[in-house]
């Protein structure tokens, strides 16, 4: 049974989707107050978190920069923000969804399926990739760079899996999409553009010229295989 936390101030929605959660197999815990959601989340860990963005005394965006020190599991924001600019903001603060209310409860479960299957299958350890100095280890879910830990959320893990997996080979968004997010791509969505420019960051990639993780024109996205010395 999943674990998650439910941080939501609508006391009648969130009672609602819990009751719907916890009769598909979830166990729920319900936070109203923002400025209590980052103790819970850090304390239980739980293996999901949905988290609204408008909240009492800390709201979603100041919640999730603050976990992902210590909470590496998917967050999706469940939000009436409809804005782009939202939208983008929540990922790039290292959000793994981003789902605009009102949404169908069916919708919302096989998102979070989704997100917990991707970040659940628990693999053989010799299921480990090294490129130079970067070294991806799927079982643990941890990967290093020079040997130091690079801390990377979810949903980070697995795109950076699936390109280190493919190494020399272009990804179209199709794929990623289909392999990293577990839906088809819609055309507009831009969740991976921005996981690929985190990670970018972290693994130490030129963001101007990347050099590791390179954007090949109108066909995706290609891990370099030389580029990690």
């Amino acid at each position: 049974m999943a674990k998650v936390i439910l941080v939501e101030d609508d006391e009648r929605l969130a009672e609602l989707t819990g009751q719907f959660l916890e009769s598909n197999n979830f166990s729920v815990t319900l936070v109203n107050d923002g400025a209590k959601a980052v103790e819970a989340i850090v304390s239980s860990q739980p293996d999901i978190v949905i988290l609204d963005i408008m909240l009492p005394n800390m709201d979603g965006f100041s919640i999730c920069r603050e976990i992902r020190n210590s909470y590496t599991g998917p967050v999706l924001f469940l939000t009436a923000k409809d804005s782009d600019f939202d939208h983008v903001r929540g990922l790039e603060i290292g959000a793994d969804d981003y789902v605009i209310k009102p949404v169908e409860p069916y919708v919302l479960l096989a998102r979070l399926n989704a997100l917990l299957r991707r970040g659940g299958t628990q693999q053989n350890s010799s299921d480990i990739i090294k490129l130079g100095q970067l070294e991806v280890d799927k079982a643990a879910r941890k990967a290093y760079l020079s040997g130091e830990e690079v801390e990377l959320t979810s949903y980070e893990f697995d795109l950076l899996w699936e390109l280190a997996n493919n190494a020399g080979q272009t990804l179209s968004r199709e794929h990623i999409y289909k392999c990293v997010v577990g839906r088809e791509y819609d055309g507009l969505d831009r969740s991976v553009d921005v996981r690929i420019s985190r990670l970018r960051k972290k693994l130490g990639d030129n963001p101007e010229q990347p050099f590791r993780l390179v954007t090949v024109w109108g066909k995706g996205y290609l891990c370099s295989k030389s580029a990690w010395d």
